[in-house]
């Protein structure tokens, strides 16, 4: 008679798990994947709408002599620690509701180094995961500039968008990197920590700290830039009259280009989530607990 078990699942058998749902994320076809990385750019763009909207809280606007000034409301902890926690809306959306993140795909590494995936199999997921993730992220940004939200609050949400871009085109090409070696590796360890899930609501607050973290340390994740950064980039270009009322209110606000977003950001922080996650996590656990399955 089997024994039915409701308790969470141990680190091995955690292990196990990540190695099997790393063969069938290689395996998937294409057209599925592409789909599903598709709606994994959506969910992580729709987080950090989330998270822009309330970080624009630590903004407050009062009238002075008929202009706007803008003075801090809330302490900078205390906004990005809510900053953080809205954010995790977005894995929630990615693991709950199924789709295909490249940074929480790092894990596959685990199935690859046990040889059940082929390093073609392996490249061919980041890949084109990492176009859908691109692709969607993308096309809520532009969506989003459509809505205008970014003049709500009056235009505190845009000046905390414009800032937070303006602040990650600014990184050094090594700071960027290493930023982006914290975050993935806060990521894939909320990832793994859902494998030990027995209940939906198991995941969503193994999810909930790793991820409030990351954002409220500044780490660096690939994947949330990709909407970040092109969504203030098409309210500088496309909204002439929105930045010449705010533009002075944001800082270096000439760094914001789409060079900086690619060489400054994308690039470095892409680096360094694959060694976040695929280094520090996958590769630490797969020696830990697989290691010794291979070698016998």
């Amino acid at each position: 008679m089997s024994e039915i078990r409701f308790d969470a699942l141990l680190p091995a058998e955690m292990a196990t798990r990540a190695e099997y749902l790393g063969v069938r994320k290689a395996e998937m076809p294409a057209f599925t994947m592409f789909m599903l990385s598709l709606l994994a750019g959506a969910f992580i763009s729709l987080g950090a709408i989330f998270a822009t909207t309330v970080a624009a809280g630590g903004m407050s606007v009062a009238a002075a002599d008929g202009a706007l000034a803008y003075t801090t409301g809330l302490p900078y902890g205390l906004t990005r620690l809510l900053t953080g926690l809205v954010f995790c809306l977005g894995l929630i959306l990615v693991v709950v509701g199924g789709a295909e993140l490249f940074t929480g795909n790092n894990l596959i590494v685990m199935a690859w180094a046990s040889g059940k995936v082929t390093g073609r199999a392996l490249l061919r997921n980041w890949v084109i995961v990492y176009t859908g993730n691109f692709v969607a992220s993308l096309a809520t940004a532009g969506l989003m500039f459509f809505t205008k939200q970014y003049t709500f609050g009056s235009d505190s949400v845009g000046i905390t968008a414009l800032k937070i871009a303006v602040g990650k085109c600014d990184l050094g090409f090594i700071q960027a990197v290493a930023l982006g070696i914290l975050c993935n590796a806060l990521v894939c360890l909320a990832v793994w920590l859902t494998y030990s899930a027995r209940t939906t609501i198991d995941k969503i607050f193994a999810i909930i700290f790793p991820i409030t973290a990351f954002v409220a340390a500044g780490f660096e994740h690939s994947i949330a830039n990709m909407y970040f950064i092109p969504y203030a980039l098409l309210v500088k270009g496309f909204d002439p009259e929105f930045m010449a009322k705010v533009g002075d209110k944001v800082p270096k606000l000439e760094l914001l280009t789409w060079k900086a977003f690619f060489l400054n950001n994308l690039i470095p922080v892409t680096i360094g989530n694959i060694i976040g996650g695929a280094v520090l996590v996958a590769a630490v656990y797969w020696v830990i607990f697989l290691r010794a399955k291979k070698v016998n």
